[in-house]
Parts: structure tokens; C-alpha cells; sequence
């Protein structure tokens, strides 16, 4: 399944991720990927909003993964800066897939350590604060998530 929404501020991106974070519970991963900029950071603290996270989310770019703490523990990671699937096994990834609701940025670039079962979300920059957020399953359970969505 498919859906894809267009957001024109980053209040609707972060409000889109709150929509989201309210339907996750423990063991859900998403793999976000698309340009850089594009609202990923974003669109992950309204995920922890959802979630009921009550700390300021930061980009995990030089920390590789974030750890938020709450009704539900939410691991932002970012694979960016990876230059081996090693580097990720090294930090302990294997650890946050029970027990963590995950959201990788750049998780393209790792994608052979995913688990099968993953919502795919990509943003694509369309303007100035425009963005295409587009959501990819081929699971029943991301599939029933993503029809739940709204801005």
C-alpha cells in the first residue's frame, strides 16, 4: 500500500508525524529516507508528540542514535554518517528492535540490516516548505496505520 501527503509548512509536517506517532506502539520501524533538509527531523518530533515523549527531539547525525524516553521508548537513529553495516551492529542495533519504537533516517543506506517488516516513508522537497511525504508498506499491520493518517 501507498499514501501520500503533501505538507506546505513544518507544522504540518511535525503535526503529520504527531497523526502517526499516535497509532505506533513497541517493535514498529520506520525507514525514513529522501532529501536532505526535506522535514525528517521534523516530522520525528511530532512522532514523539504523538508518542507522548515530552523532550525536545535533535537530529542524530553525530550521535547515531538518540534515545527518548516515555509511555514508549522511541530510538531516533540516523545511518547517515555510516560508512559499514559493521559500524551499525557495533552500536548496539540489535538491542532498540523489541523494545523501541525506531525511526532511522537514512535508512536506505543500511537497508540490508532492516527488519522485513518496516513502513517506508520518503520526503521529497517540492518548494520552499513544501514537501511530498510519501508512505510505503507491503505489511497488514503498517498498511492498517498508514489509512489512519491525516494532517
Amino acid at each position: 500500500m501507498e499514501k501520500v501527503f503533501e505538507t506546505k509548512n513544518v507544522e504540518q509536517t511535525e503535526k503529520l508525524g504527531v497523526s502517526l506517532g499516535k497509532l505506533l506502539s513497541k517493535g514498529d520501524f520506520l525507514a525514513l529516507t529522501g532529501d536532505l533538509g526535506a522535514g525528517k527531523t521534523a516530522f520525528t518530533r511530532g512522532i514523539s508528540k504523538g508518542l507522548g515523549i515530552d523532550h525536545p527531539v535533535t537530529s542524530p547525525t553525530f550521535t547515531i542514535i538518540n534515545e527518548y524516553h516515555g509511555p514508549v521508548a522511541l530510538a531516533h537513529m540516523d545511518a547517515y554518517r555510516l560508512k559499514t553495516l559493521e559500524e551499525l551492529e557495533n552500536i548496539g542495533f540489535d538491542d532498540y528492535l523489541e523494545d523501541f519504537i525506531i525511526v532511522m533516517e537514512w535508512a536506505d543506506k543500511v537497508k540490508e540490516m532492516l527488519p522485513d517488516d518496516v513502513l517506508w516513508i520518503d520526503f521529497k522537497v517540492l518548494g520552499e516548505n513544501r514537501r511530498q511525504i510519501r508512505f510505503t508498506t507491503k505489511s497488514p499491520h503498517y498498511d492498517r496505520i498508514i489509512q489512519e493518517l491525516s494532517i
